[in-house]
Formats: C-alpha cells, structure tokens, sequence
C-alpha cells in the first residue's frame, strides 16, 4: 500500500498551508472533492472516485476528515496517515441510492459534526467529481452555511514540488522513456493500432527493473494518418498504412506522480512539410525552454516560441503548456498556470511544466513535449529521449 509514499511530516506541513489559506480568505472548512488534491492532502490513494468522496480541512482541527463509501473506509486506513475518528464511511443505502439518500446527506451531518455548519465553507466548484446535485443537496442540508467556490485553493498549493515529489516524477520519466521507445519501435505498417497501445501500456505498468508504474492519469493518446490533426483521439482497430504521421502521447505515472512525453513518426520517408514542421517544432521548443528560469513568466516563456516559429511563417493559438505532476483520471494537469499569453504566473524553483507545443494543421500534425522542472539557473527536462521526427 502508498502509505509509506511521503512521510506524515509532509502531509502535516501541506495541511497548515492549506489552513494558512483558510485564515487568509476567512473560510472555516473547504471540502476537496477532486481525487488529486484529496490525495495531497490526506494521502488517500484508491480507485473510488466513480462515487462521491471528500476530504475535509477545517481551521481548528490538526487533522483533515476523509469522507468516502463504506467499501472504501478500509483503503483510506490502508493509505492515508489519518487516525480513525476522522475516517467517516457513509453507508452503502447512499450510493445510487433508491430511498432519495445522498453521500452529500452524509457530509452535511459531518460538517454539522465538526461545527462549520453555520460558517463560510469553501467547494471546489469546477472540480470534475463535483456534481451539480452535490452541491444543491449541501445547500438544502445546511441552510445558514455560506458557500463559496475554492475550486483551485489546493491546486496552487501544489504547483511547487518537494524533494520527495520530483524523485517520483524523475522515475515517471525513465518510465516513460521506455515506453516511448516501445510504442516507436512497435509502429509499423500492417500492425493495428491496438498492438501498439497494448506495447505502451505493458511498458507504462512494468516499469523498470528497480519500480513497477501506476495506470496514468491520460490513457496513451495515438491518432494517426488523416487524424494527426486531432491530438486528443487514442487507438482503433485500424492498421497503420505507408505514409502515415502517428502522434503518440503518454506519461509515465509513479505514486500518481506523472511526467508526461510526446512524440511524432512517419511509417516511410517524411515529406518535406512534415519534416520541416517538426524542425519548427523542436527549434521553439529549445527556445522556450532556454529563457525558462525563476522570475521569468509563463508568458514570456511563450512569447519565445512564438516569435521563434513567427520566422517560419507559423502560427500557433492554444496554449503551448501548463502545470503538472500529481493526477488522477481524468487529467494530470493542475489547472493553475499556463505557458501562453496573458498568463503572468511567475516562475519558481521547483515548479514542473508539460511543454506541448503541437502544430495540428488540416492535412497532418505534428506533436513533441518535453515535462521539465524550473531550477535555480534553468530548465531541466525530465525525461532523456531524442528530440526529433522518428521514422518506422
């Protein structure tokens, strides 16, 4: 079991900064609903979050509460570093629950319990297991609370690392150097796309001689052929064929620690448009990642790629990155800063990034990405994986 994954210190230190935040807003209690900040905070690490769960901080209390299914009190034991009286399963009668019961029925008569019932509570409002009759239900249960969104509160806790947290994502790495190299070595025309998932994930799940992978927060992405244009398509039964771009994104995943890689081969000889566009790519990645350093913003770091493809006659819209590292399906991104323009998020040592800045035009796309740490005199990649178009 994960609960020997940091030691009880470090969820005590992230507790207090979580309830130094709850002092600065004049809130009394956040319930944290979303499975990556539950894990942060409580250390709670199971497969549950198909069902309502919480995790509980409160000004007054040392402890956050975990509140989850029955069925799961017992992996909150076997994982979090929490003491029994604030384990609090609710029973079975509230999922799905056929007598008008719900797990929110249960988290108010908690709250009620630990005296923030009339107090301002905070709700991670846009969190994606947060549903609209959750917080209804909250609402008609507690009527004298007053609610508030905190829906990032935890998020921006998290987007410096320990020391602890990037020894994880420096082993998600060597995972996902191994299967990148799998995936790649896999892509050949006649084989199904399916093959090569199946290759990926073997990889991504044994891991490496000294440490087993997690299931990833993001299945492998792979479109291919007439679809490289749409980066967020995953594997089909269809074989790949001559002539076809196959974009492959994945990410290692340690302690749910994630540290995310992409890259793009041809099956046959590239075209010039291919091939140039990955040059672009990989010429705006190294520039991004050059001025990448504390006090630098993220959207100075994007300004370099753009005006660095600007040569080329290329132009790029989304976003070219964000924060990341500890995730749970569906996403291992945090959701706080972004490489792109307007976002003013300073720079700090410690921070980890996902850089992905794909072109995905109408005829083909091209994909590379990098996941990097911010140094006290630099970027520093985590991942050791050529950068460059690869062929099959």
């Amino acid at each position: 079991m994960s609960y020997n994954v940091f030691p009880q210190s470090e969820y005590e230190r992230r507790v207090e900064r979580a309830k130094a935040q709850l002092h600065e807003r004049d809130l009394d209690a956040i319930v944290v609903s979303s499975p990556a900040n539950m894990n942060y905070l409580a250390g709670y690490d199971g497969w549950s979050f198909y069902v309502h769960q919480a995790v509980v901080v409160t000004r007054e209390r040392d402890e956050p509460v975990w509140v989850g299914r029955d069925m799961d009190g017992n992996g909150a034991r076997a994982t979090t570093w929490l003491s029994e009286p604030n384990i609090r399963p609710y029973s079975d009668d509230h999922v799905q629950s056929p007598y008008d019961l719900h797990p929110m029925d249960f988290l108010a008569d908690v709250l009620v319990d630990l005296g923030v019932d009339g107090g301002r509570i905070g709700l991670e409002m846009d969190a994606a297991y947060f549903t609209a009759k959750s917080y209804t239900r909250l609402q008609s249960n507690l009527p004298n609370a007053e609610f508030t969104d905190t829906t990032l509160l935890v998020n921006w806790l998290r987007v410096k690392k320990s020391d602890r947290e990037l020894a994880y994502m420096a082993e998600a790495a060597r995972i996902s150097e191994a299967a990148m190299q799998a995936g790649l070595d896999a892509v050949e025309a006649g084989v199904p796309e399916y093959e090569v998932a199946a290759e990926i994930y073997d990889n991504l799940i044994r891991g490496t001689e000294e440490y087993g992978g997690d299931y990833p927060a993001i299945v492998p992405l792979m479109p291919s052929g007439d679809h490289t244009g749409t980066p967020h398509l995953t594997w089909t039964d269809r074989e790949f064929e001559a002539g076809d771009p196959v974009l492959i994104e994945l990410s290692g995943c340690r302690h749910r620690y994630h540290s995310p890689l992409a890259r793009t081969t041809y099956v046959g000889d590239p075209p010039d448009a291919v091939q140039q566009a990955a040059d672009v790519v990989v010429e705006g990645i190294e520039a991004g990642l050059d001025v990448v350093e504390p006090g630098v913003t993220c959207e100075r770091v994007e300004r370099e790629w753009r005006e660095t493809i600007a040569q080329y006659g290329v132009e790029k819209e989304d976003r070219i990155g964000y924060s990341m590292g500890l995730g749970y399906p569906p996403d291992w991104g945090e959701h706080t800063a972004s490489i792109r323009p307007g976002d003013e998020t300073v720079l700090e040592e410690n921070m980890t990034f996902h850089m992905i800045p794909g072109l995905w035009e109408d005829e083909f796309g091209v994909e590379l990405s990098e996941t990097f740490r911010v140094t006290a005199t630099g970027a520093e990649t985590l991942a050791d994986f050529p950068r460059r178009l690869f062929t099959a």
